[in-house]
């Protein structure tokens, strides 16, 4: 079955731990044995992994992060530097596209005949190379914007989904791990989002930011990578009230693989993933379907690689092909095929349609 996975940090992981996303995750596991880093030698996500878990589509990250004045997270010193480093990490995406490797997709055209070529691919038997890889360029955190005016700019690149935060205080918004708003800068940003057609992405939101956004933006809406705070309490999940906002709005959810986000009382450096398997990932798919009373909104955005490897995951996946476990584990829960097919691509495929004007 194709997969959809709305948040891979694959120009991170390439740019910023020096990783050749070409080779296998086996092959990049050898080659940083006995660094001592978390996330090292433990990859999941590579293209031939991608491949062969018939990963169609993601959505591909460009991420940095400035150091705010108030914030209690790291970043770098100026918004230039960060507009340089997503700069940079784009650059990786569009070589990638002349190399034939991945497609970004941007339009309603290109996602269609992507989509038709992946299925036809599929239908075949699949003995044959298989098409590039869709990537729908995002960006984890807004401050590499440094100005309402540099919109379109981003947009004419092929940037096509923007959260305003991450960890700590942004430019923009508070998020994960402080409390608090959107800031000043915030609403003329968004003004900017909107008319230019962008998707904003809330994961990560404060909560009052969470509310403030939905509020102030009245564009489409989607959450890449939020789990559900009814299952596992923390300020980074969504709770039920948030879950049937972002329902109302059409809005897509997807489920995050980040095993702290799936086991409550999660210790980092001490808890181990043993405690943690794909059946409590799906937990938080189901409840969002529960929520909702639909599978129209449930997802998947996994974050693999985000910054941790196999230590962090659960213990029955090893690479990303595993997501092809995924569909197995609803339809032993009695999910219809059609309903399995909505959460693992459909309902992302969906959303860019609506929002592109299919």
């Amino acid at each position: 079955m194709l997969v959809a996975d709305f948040h891979l940090d694959l120009a991170m992981n390439a740019l910023g731990w020096d990783r050749d996303l070409n080779l296998t995750t086996a092959e990049m596991r050898g080659l940083e044995h006995g660094m001592a880093q978390k996330g090292r030698a433990a990859s999941t996500v590579s293209f031939p992994e991608m491949r062969r878990g018939r990963v169609a589509l993601s959505s591909a990250t460009v991420h940095s992060r400035w150091k705010a004045p108030g914030s209690n997270a790291s970043g770098a010193r100026t918004q230039q530097i960060c507009h340089g480093q997503a700069q940079g990490e784009l650059a990786y995406y569009r070589l990638l596209e002349r190399l034939g490797t991945v497609r970004i997709l941007a339009d309603a055209p290109t996602l269609k005949r992507h989509v038709q070529e992946w299925l036809a691919w599929e239908g075949r038997g699949a003995p044959q190379p298989p098409p590039p890889l869709g990537l729908v360029i995002s960006m984890e955190c807004a401050d590499p914007i440094v100005s309402p005016e540099e919109v379109p700019l981003w947009w004419a690149d092929g940037l096509r989904i923007v959260s305003l935060c991450h960890y700590g205080l942004s430019a923009y918004a508070h998020g994960t791990g402080q409390p608090g708003g959107l800031t000043e800068r915030a609403r003329p940003l968004l003004r900017a989002l909107e008319t230019a057609g962008m998707i904003l992405d809330v994961t990560h939101l404060a909560d009052q930011a969470f509310d403030e956004a939905l509020e102030l933006f009245g564009g489409p809406i989607l959450a890449s990578h939020s789990n559900c705070r009814a299952l596992v309490p923390g300020d980074r999940q969504l709770t039920d009230d948030m879950i049937r906002r972002l329902a109302a709005r059409g809005a897509v959810i997807g489920a995050a693989l980040d095993a702290w986000m799936l086991y409550p009382g999660w210790t980092r450096g001490q808890t181990t993933n043993e405690v943690v398997s794909l059946k409590e990932y799906v937990d938080h798919i189901d409840h969002v379907c529960q929520v909702t009373g639909s599978a129209r909104h449930a997802a998947i955005g996994t974050d693999l690689d985000g910054g941790y490897g196999t230590e962090q995951c659960p213990h029955d996946l090893d690479t990303i092909a595993d997501l092809q476990t995924v569909p197995r584990l609803l339809q032993a829960r009695g999910y219809a095929h059609a309903d399995v097919e909505a959460i693992t691509h459909r309902n992302w495929i969906g959303l860019l349609e609506r929002v592109w004007g299919a």
